[in-house]
């Protein structure tokens, strides 16, 4: 079985975000870039699939700049046979993703595609659900547990009311939630070893995918700073000030 894994590359989770000074968007410019967080448990989800014996490949695919090609080195230190890159200086959008997700999935013919349920940085949560939409897969979104077995996925759920499990035939979509696992420590041999690994350059244009933006982005603040607490004498002043300043009684 062919496993597609999927991952975006993000400012890194250490990395204190700060808008642009015109407000165009999120600085990027020398800041530290890193495999978005659930798409590295889906890395390591499908590299445990392929240890246990279910899975024969992974190829891990990502869309962007030619970056992304630092980290699709880590996917295949991780473990991943080999990678795709479609490299487009187009700022992508969740439906651009999709289509070119949709586009390497009809080249690869894989029987399973796993991404993190969303972003760190936009957090849209809308690629996986779009990407089974249009490939009419079934799809398994929040994964928290995973068995793949006889043509079928089993899949358990992190929903509002707790957990549910659900079962869907293969090929399929699932997106992995941060209780999946634990991404292994990627060691400097294997490192050493995904320098060798093979890694397929593609464009939009060649996978015949308009990726031109659909949505403008007008403006991008950073959240007002909440200003410093004060001490108050007694119950009588707190009470006055939530009634006459805050307006909350």
């Amino acid at each position: 079985m062919k496993i597609l894994v999927a991952y975006k590359r993000v400012v890194d989770y250490n990395v204190k975000v700060r808008v642009k000074a015109d407000g165009t968007g999120v600085e990027t410019a020398n800041v530290k870039m890193s495999m978005n967080p659930f798409d590295e448990i889906a890395v390591e989800e499908a590299v445990r699939l392929k240890e246990k014996g279910v899975a024969t490949e992974i190829v891990a695919v990502s869309c962007g700049l030619t970056g992304c090609q630092e980290t699709l080195r880590t996917a295949l230190a991780i473990g991943a046979d080999r990678a795709i890159l479609v490299e487009t200086d187009v700022d992508l959008q969740p439906l651009a993703v999709a289509k070119l997700l949709k586009a390497v999935c009809a080249k690869e013919s894989p029987q399973l595609v796993i991404l993190g349920k969303q972003a760190i940085d936009d957090d849209a949560n809308q690629t996986g659900q779009m990407l089974a939409a249009l490939l009419g897969w079934p799809q398994a979104t929040f994964a928290s547990k995973v068995k793949v077995e006889n043509g079928k996925a089993q899949v358990t759920r992190e929903v509002d009311g707790g957990l549910e499990t659900i079962s869907i035939r293969l090929p399929a979509v699932i997106t992995t939630d941060l209780r999946l696992n634990e991404p292994r420590y990627v060691t400097l041999p294997n490192i050493m070893k995904a320098k060798k690994k093979a890694l397929e350059m593609l464009k939009p244009d060649a996978l015949g995918v308009d990726v031109k933006p659909r949505l403008a982005t007008l403006k991008v603040v950073e959240p007002a700073r909440r200003k410093a607490g004060v001490k108050l004498p007694d119950a009588k002043t707190l009470v006055d000030k939530l009634r006459n300043e805050a307006k909350v009684i």
